[in-house]
């Protein structure tokens, strides 16, 4: 989907958070700047210089997304640093004067801020676009140009997902066991869940992430998300079974849904399901570019420690890691309890 990146703080921080995709831009436009303490620093002369803008547009925008900015590395230099700056740079340049006790200054990542906000610079404009084919290619990289499954290059995905698919023997058992009806059973009881965890049901969820038909569901879904569904399934199994066992008899699956009513409105529930929203509809738009539009009040910035943990050094694909003999340690462990 298309992204202005000027009207969404969500799509701008995003790329800010994504320092794999900060080192390439900062390796690729060559906006210049000045070094100091280990970084390159733009003043606000320089800025001006570098989007053809007045100072009074560069100090609106300081105004009107303060936050924003000193967030991502724009900061005001007074005292021992300011002076320090002086020495490897003439500040009478900037038009500010040799007595200036404090002087504003962007970052690289801040410079890009600005860059992602302002709508009278053509340079502005260029730069914008440029990034967001610099993210593509970043992701591209990194995850062999598929994203569908970057949820399996979570260290915790495999765990997550065995330990959901002992939980899912309990849910289908139970329902087997407990609960009158067909096969079709299964289906409407495993929706039922879903529509509980992020309000779709299995059809609405693959058709928002395209899935294939030969992609598995919960083969894309995020490790919290799955230990999400593998805590219901193993409560919902307990609750089936103790219900049935107080009636003497199998639940119709009018009293199942009821059941399951009953028990997601558990205040026990109630963090996790937002953490598994959250983390959902927030990295699906990042790294899918998909948009689950009824929990688009979830969408949030996607933290920096998730680029690592989805791009960084530890991220591997699931054939890496089934090929680790660690890994593989681990389940035998797991599988001989």
């Amino acid at each position: 989907m298309a992204k202005d990146l000027t009207n969404s703080g969500v799509e701008r921080q995003n790329i800010l958070n994504n320092h794999y995709a900060l080192s390439k831009a900062e390796e690729h436009l060559g906006l210049g700047g000045i070094e100091f303490k280990g970084e390159y620093v733009f003043t606000k002369q320089q800025v001006m210089e570098l989007f053809a803008i007045s100072d009074a547009t560069v100090e609106r925008y300081i105004s009107a997304h303060s936050e924003e900015l000193r967030s991502n590395g724009y900061t005001l230099l007074k005292g021992k640093n300011l002076k320090e700056f002086k020495g490897i740079y003439d500040v009478t340049l900037t038009n500010e004067g040799s007595k200036v006790s404090l002087l504003g200054v962007f970052n690289f990542r801040a410079v890009l801020n600005l860059a992602m906000l302002l709508t009278e610079s053509e340079r502005a404009k260029a730069i914008r676009s440029r990034l967001l084919d610099i993210v593509l290619d970043v992701l591209a990289e990194r995850v062999g140009g598929k994203t569908t499954y970057i949820n399996q290059r979570d260290e915790h995905y495999l765990l997550a997902a065995y330990q959901e698919e002992g939980y899912r023997k309990q849910f289908t058992d139970a329902l087997d066991n407990f609960v009158e009806g067909n096969q079709y059973k299964y289906g409407r009881f495993t929706n039922l869940i879903y529509q509980s965890i992020f309000r779709e049901n299995a059809a609405e969820y693959r058709q928002i992430l395209n899935l294939k038909e030969h992609n598995g569901t919960r083969e894309t879904m995020y490790s919290e998300v799955l230990t999400l569904i593998a805590s219901y399934e193993s409560g919902i199994a307990h609750e089936l079974e103790r219900e049935s066992q107080s009636l003497g008899r199998k639940l119709t699956q009018k009293e199942t849904a009821a059941l399951f009513k009953s028990f997601e409105a558990h205040p026990l529930f109630k963090p996790l399901i937002l953490n598994a929203r959250t983390k959902m509809a927030s990295r699906d738009l990042c790294f899918r570019d998909a948009l689950h539009q009824r929990l688009e009040a979830y969408i949030q910035s996607v933290p920096q420690g998730d680029f690592e943990r989805f791009l960084g050094e530890t991220s591997k694909s699931l054939e890496e890691r089934l090929s680790d003999p660690e890994t593989l340690a681990v389940f035998k462990r797991l599988k001989d309890r």
